[in-house]
Order: structure tokens, then C-alpha cells, then sequence
């Protein structure tokens, strides 16, 4: 039997519950000025990644409120609840040859979907502006130990803690995964963490990987470069600089 020829077995991804109609969340996942609030991070490659892969690579149905990814199996899916709707990534997989390894596509929707959840939730219509960092440690520890979020608490409930080098942060975790967790933060005009730790890799990466997105709102161009300055020079004690695809 051709690989064409298998039957296919749905697997979600992720899912979340998105605070506002399906008609609303159906053009954030359609109009790529809506896409760049929420989806990935602020880099000069933004809109390109948008246009690849919303927009020539991607097929949408109105209809259904569905949008499949080109090549490679993955959609979202809108289904309306009222004045809410359900989120969701589904991929498509050969039946039987589903693996529940690390894979990092998979965590990116992950992170992505609950960043659409969370600017729908705490900002709609409102600008971000967000920090990234990714790369392997520089001693053994990763992302989420070395910032002391192993002891958050579960999703929902309030923290207040040391966070990286602000020592009194203080807001709600929002979701926690297998490989990352999402914690949000007072200080940046309600914003959020995304912490992804990637497990080690004794071909690639012996002591892993982590990724940080820092997504803020309404902060002064001082307040920014402030928590840029602070947070680079955190990073760089602890953790190596890596494109996401390097590290």
C-alpha cells in the first residue's frame, strides 16, 4: 500500500477556548494584520513566514471554518460555542505511525494557539510588541528550571516570584505543557511568557535547548528597551544565541 493510500487517524494538537465568536476568531486566523498579534514573534521575517505559510501554503474553508497547512498534514479548526468558540491544530497521520516524540512544529502551535487565546482573553485589538530568545544553556539546566518555573503552580492560579532577572514578578499561569509552560506577567502591561524547553539531543544538542517569547502591551519605549536590556543580559549569562531551527 502506498503512502497515499493509508488511512489516516486525526491527533489534536492542541485546543483551547477562545473568549469571543467564531466570525472573529475565523479572521484572526485569515487577515495576516490579525495573524502578526499573535502568531510567532516580531522579526523582520514575520510577514514573510505569515504570507508562506497563511497564505500561499495554506487552503482555507470558509465553510467549515477550517484552514490545512500544504505539506504537512496540520490545520485549524474553528468551532463555534456561543459568544465563544473552540480552537484547535489537528494533523493528520498514517494510522499506526503516530509517534509522541518532541517535534517542533508541533510545539510551535502549541505556543502560538495559546498566544491567540491569550490576546483574545486579555487584549483584543490591542498591538504587541514581544523579545525572543533561543539557544542551548551554557551549563546543564534548562529555560524552565533555571527560572525557577518548575515550582509554578497549576494553570489558573495566581504565582509571585523571582522571574529571570526580575526579582518581583507576579501574574497567573496561564497554560502548562509537556515542553513548555506560559505564565503571565503583570509588569509588562499584562503580558506573557512562553517558556519551550527542547530535551537534549546527543547529536545536536547534549544539554537541549530553550526558547523564550516575551509578549508585551501598552509599555513605553523605555519601559521596552529597559526589559530588553535587562532580559539580554540575563540570557546571555546563562544560554548561548541560536536561530530556533539551529538549536
Amino acid at each position: 500500500m502506498t503512502e497515499a493510500a493509508k488511512p489516516m487517524e486525526d491527533h489534536v494538537l492542541v485546543e483551547v477556548t477562545v473568549p469571543a465568536p467564531a466570525d472573529a476568531v475565523w479572521a484572526a486566523l485569515r487577515d495576516p494584520q490579525q495573524i502578526k498579534n499573535w502568531f510567532g514573534w516580531d522579526a523582520d521575517s514575520l510577514k514573510d513566514e505569515i504570507d508562506f505559510i497563511f497564505v500561499t501554503h495554506a487552503e482555507a474553508d470558509e465553510e467549515r471554518r477550517t484552514v490545512t497547512f500544504v505539506g504537512v498534514n496540520d490545520r485549524y479548526e474553528v468551532e463555534a460555542r456561543g459568544e465563544t468558540s473552540l480552537v484547535r491544530v489537528v494533523r493528520s497521520a498514517p494510522v499506526g505511525e503516530w509517534t509522541d516524540v518532541f517535534d517542533g512544529m508541533i510545539e510551535g502551535w502549541i505556543s502560538f494557539t495559546q498566544q491567540l487565546a491569550f490576546a483574545f482573553a486579555r487584549h483584543p485589538g490591542q498591538t504587541r510588541r514581544t523579545l525572543f530568545f533561543s539557544g542551548p544553556p551554557r551549563v546543564d539546566g534548562l529555560g524552565r528550571s533555571v527560572l525557577g518555573l518548575d515550582a509554578a503552580p497549576a494553570p489558573g492560579e495566581p504565582y509571585a516570584m523571582p522571574l529571570g532577572p526580575d526579582a518581583d514578578a507576579a501574574g497567573q499561569v496561564w497554560f502548562t505543557a509537556r515542553h513548555q509552560i506560559g505564565v503571565t506577567v503583570d509588569a509588562w502591561g499584562d503580558g506573557l511568557l512562553v517558556v519551550l524547553d527542547s530535551p537534549p539531543r546527543e547529536d545536536k544538542r547534549p544539554l537541549g535547548s530553550t526558547m523564550l517569547t516575551l509578549t508585551t502591551y501598552g509599555l513605553s519605549d523605555t519601559a521596552f528597551a529597559d526589559l530588553e536590556n535587562r532580559w539580554k543580559a540575563w540570557w546571555d549569562q546563562r544560554f548561548e544565541n541560536a536561530a530556533p531551527h539551529e538549536s
